[in-house]
């Protein structure tokens, strides 16, 4: 008999625009959810929202996270400015 005990962990982030006057200007915002099984990531995926709509999960490997993090510094670093 071999017994598998998993711990799994479902870890996710909301990202969203900040509430706006506009009646133009709908709730938008980026969700990132990562599974984590025994300590190990099993995969990370991005979706964008669009007022009550979501779109697809989009999978990421840890290159494309690190090339994101990179294109999102730099681009705060020329809203700073």
């Amino acid at each position: 008999m071999k017994r598998i005990v998993s711990n799994i962990q479902n870890l996710g982030f909301t990202i969203m625009n900040a509430p706006s006057e506009d009646k133009k200007v709908r709730a938008a915002g980026v969700m990132i959810d990562q599974t984590i099984v025994n300590g190990q990531s099993e995969g990370v995926a991005v979706r964008l929202i669009n007022g009550t709509k979501k779109t697809a999960a989009v999978k990421l490997d840890k290159q494309a996270l690190t090339d994101l993090l990179a294109a999102v510094s730099e681009v705060l670093a020329t809203e700073e400015g």
